[in-house]
């Protein structure tokens, strides 16, 4: 009978052993950490000579392993004809982005969102975004409800009444926190898709009047970008719906060497492909997947050194290409903007980021020219 008391003690013992005894912790992700900025920069600074700011943007991208890397070059949407914010959330959890277009939706909305976003980011270690909207003066009040009301690009009368337009806008982008614009369209006046988001209703007008905005915008320390590189405004159809074709000669590039020389640091490339060109053919692809027009053209024969960033890679333009995530990169582009799946995206585009050298080299240098822009606008900040 003891033996038997003994024996339930002992029981009884090591089942209350059991339940003090903690759990076995899983060891927890350990969370990168970007090194400590001292310098503050400004946007004016991305294009100089600068070596600290050289050190600086060599320091955070080899504080990044290649899954963050890659997700520098990646841009969602979010908002109405974009991504849920639960699915931002997740790309960023994932560290699958480098940043947002703030699509459709009311200035109050992109405010709480950019806020939601960037503490995740700062709770994360990942690098800060650059947060885009399309603000041209023909669609910001349409895609930021809310925003300070302005004419049309094409109802504008002077220079003067563009500078304050770009003023308007920009005011409205720091206050929600936006800090890249896609405008301003620089395209000819008769595509009648953006004809009328251009300042061409008068030609003479689109070269001066595009680079007031760009120096306007910039000054007030939100990066501009001069729009559809190489030319939408003399084809007839519509790129949200199927690609177009330039046939011949590039007339529309000529609204490009004064906006560079004088400091555009972004340019979009439209989805347009160039046929009966012997030396810009693009053999059928559009110009957003052409190392043709993005490497050879624009980056070595104009000297553009800013950012060059897609059209929306879901338009009926460019979605009929297989693998175009891979080959935008490839042909020099540094921003995939709205790609059909950023998870998918990412996942191509690091698994040849592996294997190629090549690529990688690409990859690198658009993710430390991203990370510079970065720093010059603050997105990371000392």
């Amino acid at each position: 009978m003891k033996h038997l008391i003994t024996i339930a003690a002992c029981s009884l013992l090591l089942h209350a052993c059991a339940q003090n005894t903690p759990e076995t912790k899983k060891p927890e992700r350990k969370l990168p950490q970007l090194p400590k900025v001292e310098t503050s920069y400004k946007l004016e600074d991305f294009l100089k000579e600068n070596p600290q700011l050289d050190k600086d943007v060599e320091a955070i991208f080899n504080s990044l392993d290649d899954t963050a890397i890659v997700a520098q070059l990646i841009m969602p949407a979010v908002g109405r004809l974009g991504q849920t914010t639960a699915t931002i959330n997740k790309h960023i959890e994932n560290r699958q982005i480098g940043g947002v277009l703030m699509l459709n939706g009311t200035k109050d909305e992109f405010t709480k969102w950019i806020k939601s976003f960037e503490e995740k980011n700062k709770t994360l270690g990942n690098p800060g975004f650059l947060y885009s909207a399309d603000a041209e003066p023909s669609l910001v009040n349409r895609k930021i409800t809310g925003s300070q009301p302005v004419k049309k690009a094409n109802e504008l009368k002077s220079v003067e009444e563009v500078e304050q337009t770009a003023s308007t806008i920009a005011a409205d982008l720091k206050a929600i926190g936006i800090n890249y614009n896609f405008a301003p369209v620089v395209d000819m006046s008769p595509n009648k898709t953006v004809g009328f988001r251009s300042f061409g209703a008068v030609p003479a007008n689109i070269i001066p009047w595009s680079n007031a905005f760009i120096q306007q915008t910039q000054k007030e320390g939100i990066i501009a970008t001069a729009k559809h590189f190489p030319g939408h405004g003399l084809v007839s159809g519509d790129t949200h719906k199927s690609l177009q074709v330039i046939d011949g000669e590039l007339k529309e590039i000529q609204n490009y060497p004064k906006l560079i020389e004088d400091g555009v640091l972004s340019i979009m490339i439209g989805h347009l492909a160039v046929d009966n060109n012997p030396k810009y053919n693009t053999n059928g692809l559009p110009a957003t997947l052409s190392s043709v027009i993005i490497t050879d053209l624009l980056r070595t024969e104009m000297g553009f050194k800013g950012l060059v960033v897609t059209d929306a890679m879901n338009m009926g333009g460019v979605t009929s290409v297989q693998d175009s995530d891979v080959k935008a990169i490839e042909a020099g582009v540094d921003i995939l903007l709205m790609p059909l799946d950023a998870a998918k995206a990412h996942s191509a585009i690091l698994k040849k980021y592996r294997s190629d050298a090549a690529f990688k080299a690409k990859v690198d240098a658009a993710a430390k020219r991203i990370i510079r822009m970065k720093l010059c606008v603050g997105a990371i900040k000392p």
